[in-house]
């Protein structure tokens, strides 16, 4: 029988193995892309590029994991030691062709990472009466996010270049790796083989009959979210320096977006009690689409602080409601399936935004406004087919 004692650090280990695979892994590029642009000669659309590499690694990432027969444990380690060495190389490294590799490599390892902690920390919370839990494991994101973002902008302050700021994302990427380390000590995740160990509600098993394949609906759906959310994931700090060159004040922008994430998922945790998962998602999809909408009709610090709020707020809170009804709607036996197959949409909708924004740009010279944009529209648009499903997976 499993040491219950051996489930209390379950969700900070969690939570470290998110900090690090996509508060630094994925992410520690938006408030290092400034200081790249000022002391590297990267212009915005190079930026682009670079986001687009780590997000069509994260693609190849989602998309290899049902290809992969290592288990989640292995998934996890090879992922979050790949993380360490891709951050440090972007910091030895000066080449264009370099960088495109290692943000790619990243990305590729942070899609493991992801898919592989929600299935062990899901299954394993859920299997203990303590998914409620899940909110601390998936709020290791908005922690990484701003502490990525707190150290760039402390580091910027002290004249730290940009290469010398990515060495020391190494280092931090490798202090979460060892803290994470307990994941896969502890013994083997509950899965569908046995029974005993990954006890099924009343709710996953009737859906799991209703749905024994892969939900498409919900899959097209992560990948509305995945686009319309990137564009500001990505260049808000690049369009708060356009404000005003003061690094303690453009730099505030992604330490703000990080703290609302962590934030927001202690308290979906809370919502949960009171509304369905598609439900909580559909009402952060609205807050996200007026953030990202905001500063294209309000110029301003202000605006775009609020916009942080709003995107930060709700991407965490979509992910866990997107992965938790992954798990309900498809059974156990095909959840990892599912959870890798959303991912790997999340993660084409976030290649396709910076892909095409960065072709605009170069072809018509669109501005970041367009960007925000484009992404709104884009949201607003993925409402629909979400309010579609939930007529036909709620219980009326």
């Amino acid at each position: 029988m499993t040491n219950p004692l051996l489930r209390v650090p379950l969700p900070v280990a969690g939570l470290l193995a998110l900090a690090v695979a996509m508060g630094i892994g994925r992410f520690a590029f938006t408030p290092i892309l400034p200081l790249m642009q000022a002391d590297a000669g990267l212009t915005l659309a190079q930026g682009g590029w670079l986001a687009s590499a780590n997000y069509l690694g994260y693609l190849v990432g989602a998309l290899t994991i049902t290809r992969i027969s290592w288990s989640a444990e292995t998934l996890l380690r090879a992922g979050l030691w790949l993380v360490v060495i891709t951050t440090t190389a972007m910091g030895v490294d000066s080449s264009w062709s370099g960088w495109l590799i290692w943000r790619f490599l990243a990305g590729l390892a942070s899609g493991w990472v992801m898919v592989s902690t929600a299935a062990l920390c899901i299954a394993r919370l859920t299997a203990a009466g303590k998914g409620r839990q899940s909110g601390i494991v998936f709020s290791g994101v908005g922690c990484g996010i701003m502490f990525a973002g707190l150290a760039c902008m402390a580091l910027a302050l002290l004249q730290q270049s940009s290469a010398r700021i990515w060495l020391w994302m190494g280092a931090a990427a490798l202090a979460g790796l060892l803290g994470a380390s307990m994941m896969w000590r502890l013994p083997p995740a509950p899965t569908a083989d046995n029974p005993a160990a990954a006890p099924a509600t009343a709710a996953q098993a009737g859906a799991g009959l209703r749905a024994p394949g892969l939900h498409w609906g919900l899959i097209i759906c992560y990948g509305f979210f995945g686009f319309g959310y990137i564009l500001p994931a990505t260049f808000l700090p690049a369009q708060a320096r356009l404000l005003i060159a003061d690094p303690l004040v453009f730099g505030l922008t992604w330490p703000v977006f990080g703290l609302a994430a962590a934030v927001s998922t202690l308290i979906s945790s809370r919502l949960g009690q009171r509304f369905t998962q598609l439900q909580i998602w559909a009402g952060a999809q609205v807050v996200m689409g007026v953030g990202v909408f905001l500063p294209v009709v309000w110029h301003g610090l202000p605006a775009l602080i609020i916009a942080a709020i709003c995107v930060g707020g709700t991407v965490l809170v979509i992910t866990a409601a997107g992965l938790q009804e992954a798990q309900i709607v498809v059974g156990p036996a095909t959840a990892r399936k599912q959870m890798a197959a959303m991912t790997a949409s999340f993660a084409l909708g976030q290649l396709v935004g910076p892909l095409l924004f960065s072709s605009i740009n170069s072809l018509f010279g669109a501005s970041l406004e367009f960007a925000l944009l484009l992404g709104a529209l884009l949201l607003a648009i993925g409402i629909v087919p979400l309010l579609r499903l939930r007529r036909t997976l709620e219980p009326a």
